[in-house]
């Protein structure tokens, strides 16, 4: 999850775009996107989303889980 925050916060400075400009657009308080940028679990899904679509990473984010190797050898199995 740091390593998550940091890429945020790196993706955030690339853009030139301050946390108030970045939490204002994501609808979350400053103090929420400081939490994201430090890796916090217990921040929702949803602010993080928010975040990433702000930052047009967005499509990053739906890249998750998208290709379940392991998941598809269980399944394969299965059929056998």
């Amino acid at each position: 999850m740091e390593s998550l925050g940091e890429n945020i916060k790196l993706a955030r400075k690339r853009r030139k775009l301050t946390m108030v400009q970045v939490s204002e657009r994501a609808d979350i308080d400053r103090t929420t996107l400081y939490k994201i940028e430090k890796g916090n679990s217990k921040v929702s899904i949803g602010a993080y989303f928010n975040v990433l679509r702000v930052l047009g990473l967005q499509d990053d984010f739906l890249k998750l889980a998208a290709d379940d190797e392991f998941g598809r050898k269980l399944q394969d199995l299965d059929l056998l």
